[in-house]
This record gives C-alpha cells, sequence and structure tokens, in this order.
C-alpha cells in the first residue's frame, strides 16, 4: 500500500514540530538491542542523532572518513564503534561493507546523514561530480552491499534536504560535463536522495524494509563550510552582529526528524515518503519556485515519482555496478 505524501493522523499531524528534538520523540521508546548504522554520525546532525539513539539504548556503528576525528568526537560515548568509510570512494564502501558483514550481525535502522554542500566543482570516481557521488551513489552502493545485514523490519532514512527544490534529476547531464553550478548540484544529490528512498521503499517492503527521505531543517554546522560568508549574509542567515538567525534549528532540533523518521511507531507500516518537521511533508505548491528556497516548503513531485525513481535506481545500480536488492 503506498503511503499518503500528507500529515499523518488525518491531517492533524504527530504531535511534533520544527523545534522538537532527538532526545524528546524519543521519550519513552527502548531501543535496547538495536544495532543502528549512521553515516555522518560524528559531526553536526549527525552526532546529535548518534547520542540520541544512544541515550535510547541503541548501538551504533559510525564509519567515517575521517576516522581519527570520528573517535575524538565519540570518546567516552558507550555503545558506539567507528570505522572507515569514504562515500565517495566506491573501494571504501566496499571494504566497509565486508568488514561488516563478516560480523555476522544485521541492522536495524540505518540512517544516512553523512553528505556535502555547495562544493567547488571536485570529480571523483571516474569523474563523477562530488555531490550526487557523495551524497547518493556512495549511501547507494552501501546499502546495496549492506542489504544481506539489513533486518526484515528495520528502517532506512536518507537524510535529503529543503535543497531539492533546486533541480530535478539532470538526465542529460548527470555529472554536469557541460558548466557546473555548484546550488543546482546539490539541488540534484537532494533529490536523488528522495528518489532513493521512494524506490527502496517499493523493493523492500515485502521484507519489511521501509524506507523515508527528509528535510532536517538548516543547521549552522560543518556542512556549510564551502559557502562564502557573503552569501551567508545575502540569505538572511546572519543577523547585523554577524550571528546566526532564527532560520537556523539547533543541531538537537535538526536530529528530530531523522530520528523520528527511524524511530516512531507512528510510522509503523509506511514507508516511501518524505518528511519535515517530525512528520510527513505535504506536496510542495506549484508556484513555490518563485520564492526563495528558505521559504519553501514540501516535497516536489518530481522527487517523489516512482518512475523518476526507478529510472534513477537502474541509472545507479549501473554507474556503481551495484544491484542487490531489485535483482
Amino acid at each position: 500500500m503506498t503511503t499518503p505524501q500528507h500529515k499523518i493522523g488525518s491531517g492533524s499531524g504527530s504531535g511534533f514540530g520544527a523545534t522538537s528534538t532527538a532526545a524528546e520523540v524519543l521519550t519513552g521508546l527502548d531501543l535496547t538491542g538495536k544495532l543502528a548504522l549512521v553515516t555522518g554520525g560524528y559531526s553536526g546532525i549527525g552526532l546529535e542523532t548518534t547520542h540520541a539513539l544512544v541515550n535510547a539504548g541503541a548501538h551504533v556503528v559510525v564509519p567515517a572518513r575521517r576516522r581519527t576525528t570520528a573517535e575524538e568526537a565519540l570518546a567516552g560515548t558507550t555503545n558506539t564503534e567507528v570505522d572507515e568509510l569514504d562515500l565517495a570512494d566506491l573501494d571504501s564502501v566496499r571494504a566497509f561493507a565486508g568488514r561488516f558483514l563478516a560480523t555476522g550481525r544485521h541492522l536495524d535502522l540505518l540512517i544516512g546523514s553523512a553528505g556535502v554542500m555547495a562544493c567547488p566543482e571536485t570529480r571523483v570516481g571516474p569523474g563523477w561530480e562530488a555531490q550526487f557521488a557523495t551524497n547518493h551513489l556512495g549511501h547507494f552502493a552501501l546499502v546495496n552491499h549492506l542489504w544481506p545485514a539489513i533486518a526484515d523490519g528495520a528502517r532506512v532514512i536518507s537524510v535529503s534536504s529543503r535543497g531539492h527544490h533546486f533541480s530535478p534529476i539532470r538526465w542529460d547531464d548527470v555529472h554536469f560535463g557541460h558548466g557546473y553550478d555548484r546550488w543546482l548540484a546539490y539541488g540534484q544529490a537532494k533529490t536523488a536522495n528522495v528518489l532513493f528512498a521512494v524506490h527502496l521503499d517499493r523493493l523492500g517492503r515485502d521484507r519489511g524494509v521501509r524506507a523515508f527521505a527528509l528535510h532536517p531543517g538548516s543547521i549552522m554546522t560543518n556542512l556549510l563550510r564551502h559557502v562564502p560568508r557573503d552569501e551567508w549574509r545575502g540569505n538572511g542567515w546572519l543577523d547585523e552582529q554577524g550571528n546566526p538567525t532564527a532560520y537556523f534549528k539547533t543541531p538537537e532540533a535538526g536530529a528530530a526528524t531523522q530520528v523520528w523518521a527511524a524511530t516512531s511507531p507512528q510510522l509503523d507500516g509506511m514507508g516511501g515518503v518524505y518528511l519535515e518537521d517530525c512528520d510527513i511533508a505535504e506536496p510542495a505548491s506549484e508556484d513555490d519556485g518563485v520564492t526563495e528556497v528558505r521559504h519553501r516548503v514540501g516535497v516536489r513531485a518530481y522527487a517523489i515519482d516512482p518512475e523518476q525513481a526507478a529510472r534513477l535506481w537502474a541509472l545507479s545500480a549501473d554507474l556503481t555496478g551495484t544491484d542487490a536488492i531489485s535483482r
């Protein structure tokens, strides 16, 4: 059954909102015995996600491109383990998955929280555009390689962004071979994150594996490192004193939607939809393309289109040489 792309509870909502924190959405939930994997789980909202899951009783695996940095960030945090993973390097993805599969354990929760935003033009692998490769293809390959270890009834969370409003999939030039635009590239990668969840949910639901995509909110983290300060001011991100405006969530609130997506009983039996502010998002209005992206809400039709989701899955399988699920 397809989950409607509308707020839960007949439109009344989840009871949580934009300012809810990861700890609050976990109130009353006991995750003891659950095994989670959080990419990017050592910085920004990923770190807050790791802390919240551990505090609720879960054991969390944190694969990290910067292993030493991750170990330092998680020092003193019980029930966590760090391993090496570079999502932009498919050999690294394959090696990490192999090490995890060798442990014989099964994952109950997988949250793809790592990513890069608006970086200068960068090529990885066989010349792939880095944002599409890191944010989407790396996670696509990771989930496929780990598929034998993903437990029946597990949830897979794809952290997207309201930035998906910037661009659909550029089918004629996915890797920006004809002129690079860092924000369009980011938008395409975030659209890919949503489409990935849409198709993964269709493929996994017979095993009870459900997938969700989401916008966590705007949070002042290291994700902004490639955005010049003058852009921060031009976008209204800083006030006259140089302090972040109310546009930004705290990291604790920024982690809430992905934690809610991964654990909430309110989403039992659902999947394949896009979330924001701890609820299922509404479809975006057709005229929101004329507004500033920070005022846009909801999900664009092209990001949840099942035909485009299937097309992206096929392209991703071809590019990565990996498709353990649909086959």
